[in-house]
């Protein structure tokens, strides 16, 4: 008698996500400094990219802030 084998089917590869396997971590953080004319800075965290973009935008329109930087934080 032979014995027929089943082939298993393989599920298509997940794409792994940016934040790895981390679970607890379910957002990004966005850090936005802003540096002023007399030498000091100020900075300030966000959750939300679009947020800390609009602060950026609305700080630099003040004649003593010299430039903003937004960047992403882990």
């Amino acid at each position: 008698m032979k014995t027929e084998t089943k082939k298993r089917k393989r599920k298509p590869a997940r794409r792994k996500s940016v934040l790895g396997k981390d679970r607890r971590r379910k957002h990004r953080h966005w850090q936005v400094t802003v540096y002023y004319q007399d030498g000091e800075k100020f900075a300030r965290v966000y959750i939300d990219r679009a947020k800390a973009m609009r602060f950026a935008e609305r700080q630099k329109k003040s004649p003593v802030v010299r430039a903003t930087r937004v960047r992403q934080v882990n």
